[in-house]
């Protein structure tokens, strides 16, 4: 396989991550099974790996803009990181085609909800002054972050298209803290992922090497324009994108079920 296609990959996947804080490896996985030709347990550790140093990258220039809240962060990951391996060991037990049926949903529902208007931030977190108080929200909190972690390990997404509803519209983070600390929630999610898939698959070195350093480059430079960037329209397009690989998906089981 030529190597300009991890890094195009890459480059893409990077770029998501960088943007919207996440979203990277609900892409990623179809990509490595139809176009990069692996076997779904490698495009799941591939997946992970990447999105999950994508993260901790994309992380730096949020960090200097002071946009995470680290103990919300923290929690949701950490929780999530629990149930990851549960998501996982399902995983095992389910035939390739259904879990790739099951992704295909999971991205028509996420690509639906990216379409739909921003609703109303909540306010369960947030105090006055714009401050957050991550105690008053920690119920919340647990509770989303051990749904997403169980889609990590089940599905091999490291769940920031999720995260950030969760954090902005169930907690109330304002939109730029949001996606700050999807970055850590994804970092975690992916690293307890990716080890509860670890011994299941072989990665390919070249690929893997290429794709993150690819994913890296493109995070960081993602990263930088963010503030300037119209994430409403961004969000658009990356809902119709993952409706189309849904579709994709959907309609290559298809094919093979009356083959």
């Amino acid at each position: 396989m030529s190597i300009a296609l991890p890094i195009g990959l890459g480059l893409i996947i990077g770029a998501l991550v960088g943007l919207l804080g996440g979203g990277g490896s609900i892409l990623a996985v179809p990509a490595l099974v139809y176009l990069a030709g692996q076997d779904l347990q490698q495009a799941v550790a591939t997946s992970l790996l990447v999105v999950g140093i994508t993260a901790l990258v994309a992380l730096l220039p949020r960090l200097r803009a002071g946009q995470i809240s680290w103990r919300i962060g923290l929690l949701f990951g950490a929780a999530g990181a629990a149930t990851a391996f549960a998501g996982a060991a399902v995983n095992r037990l389910l035939p390739e085609a259904v879990t790739l049926l099951l992704f295909a949903a999971l991205m028509v529902g996420a690509g639906l909800r990216m379409l739909q208007e921003q609703p109303v931030i909540g306010t369960a977190c947030t105090v006055d002054g714009g401050g957050v108080n991550w105690r008053r929200c920690l119920p919340r909190t647990i509770a989303g972050g051990f749904v997403v972690g169980f889609l990590t390990g089940l599905l091999g997404v490291g769940g920031g298209f999720l995260v950030i509803p969760v954090l902005a519209v169930a907690l109330g983070l304002p939109m730029a803290t949001a996606i700050g600390t999807s970055l850590v929630v994804v970092a975690i999610n992916s690293a307890a992922g990716f080890v509860a898939h670890a011994g299941e698959a072989t990665l390919d070195a070249p690929v893997t090497v290429a794709f993150t350093a690819a994913a890296v480059l493109a995070a960081l430079a993602a990263g930088r324009v963010a503030t300037r960037t119209d994430t409403d329209r961004l969000r658009r397009w990356f809902a119709w994108l993952v409706l189309a690989v849904a579709g994709l998906i959907a309609t290559r089981l298809l094919l093979d079920v009356l083959a």
